[in-house]
């Protein structure tokens, strides 16, 4: 049932801003009640994890041999890709190439960040970089439909551009930092609808797009799913689910090493999805990604409660800086800020407000957890 009065999780922080939420006689969410019951007890990122995903790493060097690379790890320059990239070469002795795609949104810090890991790593990179004037149609597509998931474009970008490179090059093994340390509690659907669900994206490219989308790399999650993994035989791997693996050291660790640079809180390494979720989301729509991001952390003792109270009760960041992202959004696509503005007061809509393949994709979940697909090492 719907929560019709707020409610907040007396052990992390969710609350009925999520309005599918449910809570317990003990006031736990069912977040909460999913991590102690669904994740804890089969998670082990220790040596118990390791030794469950060593003979998968030694199959990975063993089909790899003679070729220039044995796996793929697409890098962000935040923090879980860069450091599942740097385990993979340092620690696993694996031979990855590094897997970029430009969506035209790159900050100075994950810039730098791709460039200290490649250089120091002594790693190959290959960037894709996605056509501009596709990539800010497709954007001001979803800005015009009112929906709160406008991130979806660029999300599509990468894991449909690293996907279809995978699938036709051969590589058959794909590294990625999906973690259940930072991230055990997900983002509602309410929050951040499928970026995967090709059917909506396309559905809202025609209603509000004005440019066919010739280049933008496309991937229903159909395809990448079913068709690229028992067709084409390409595995994801997350391998930060079978070592130790806290947030706050694995950055301290790259900073030391590599040089790498710091960002304000997760996926803040995309200037768009600074602005987005530190701004777009909570003012228009009232959500706030990080209530999931620091509840996954004080479910996994990184943070304690009282801490993520103090850090969600303040702004993301500065108004100064807020003004600025403002401007530099609506420049870069092609909009005054006056018609930003006007967007961003029309009246809100959901997902549900466009066509798509949702009712496919909770049959698929449901059926894959059935079989215990969802929880193995390699999917």
């Amino acid at each position: 049932m719907k929560q019709t009065t707020y409610q907040i999780c007396t052990n992390c922080i969710m609350d009925t801003s999520d309005p599918n939420i449910t809570f317990d006689e003990r006031g736990w969410c069912d977040y909460c009640r999913n991590y102690h019951e669904n994740i804890l007890p089969d998670w082990h990122p220790d040596e118990t994890g390791e030794k469950m995903l060593m003979p998968l790493i030694e199959k990975i060097k063993l089909e790899g041999k003679g070729k220039d690379h044995d796996c793929l790890i697409g890098l962000s320059g935040g923090v879980d890709s860069s450091y599942v990239a740097y385990i993979a070469k340092e620690k696993f002795g694996l031979r990855p190439m590094l897997f970029h795609v430009d969506a035209g949104w790159n900050s100075q810090e994950a810039v730098n960040n791709i460039e200290r890991l490649v250089d120091c790593l002594g790693l190959d990179l290959y960037t894709e970089v996605i056509n501009w004037e596709e990539m800010k149609d497709l954007q001001l597509a979803f800005f015009k439909a009112q929906v709160a998931h406008i991130d979806t474009p660029q999300d599509h970008a990468f894991f449909a551009a690293l996907y279809n490179f995978a699938a036709k090059h051969g590589h058959k093994y794909i590294l990625t930092g999906a973690n259940y340390s930072t991230e055990c509690v997900r983002e509602p659907l309410e929050w951040h609808y499928h970026a995967s669900d090709l059917r909506q994206l396309k559905d809202i490219h025609r209603q509000f797009g004005k440019r066919p989308l010739k280049t933008f790399p496309l991937a229903d999650i159909f395809k990448y799913k079913i068709y690229y993994r028992y067709v084409k035989g390409v595995r994801v791997v997350k391998p930060l689910n079978y070592i130790p693996y806290i947030k706050e050291t694995a950055m301290n660790e790259l900073v030391d090493k590599y040089g790498w640079q710091k960002y304000a809180h997760k996926h803040y390494e995309s200037r768009f999805t600074r602005f987005y979720e530190g701004y777009w989301l909570p003012q228009k729509f009232g959500f706030q990604k990080h209530r999931a991001h620091f509840s996954s952390l004080i479910l996994t003792g990184q943070m304690t409660r009282e801490e993520a109270l103090d850090r969600i009760s303040k702004p993301a960041y500065d108004e100064k800086t807020i003004a600025q992202d403002f401007e530099y959004i609506a420049k870069k696509l092609d909009l005054t800020v006056d018609e930003l503005r006007e967007i961003m007061n029309g009246k809100n809509k959901t997902y549900r407000d466009y066509k798509s393949n949702m009712p496919l994709i909770s049959l698929a979940t449901s059926v894959l957890r059935l079989l215990g697909v969802q929880k193995s090492i390699i999917r």
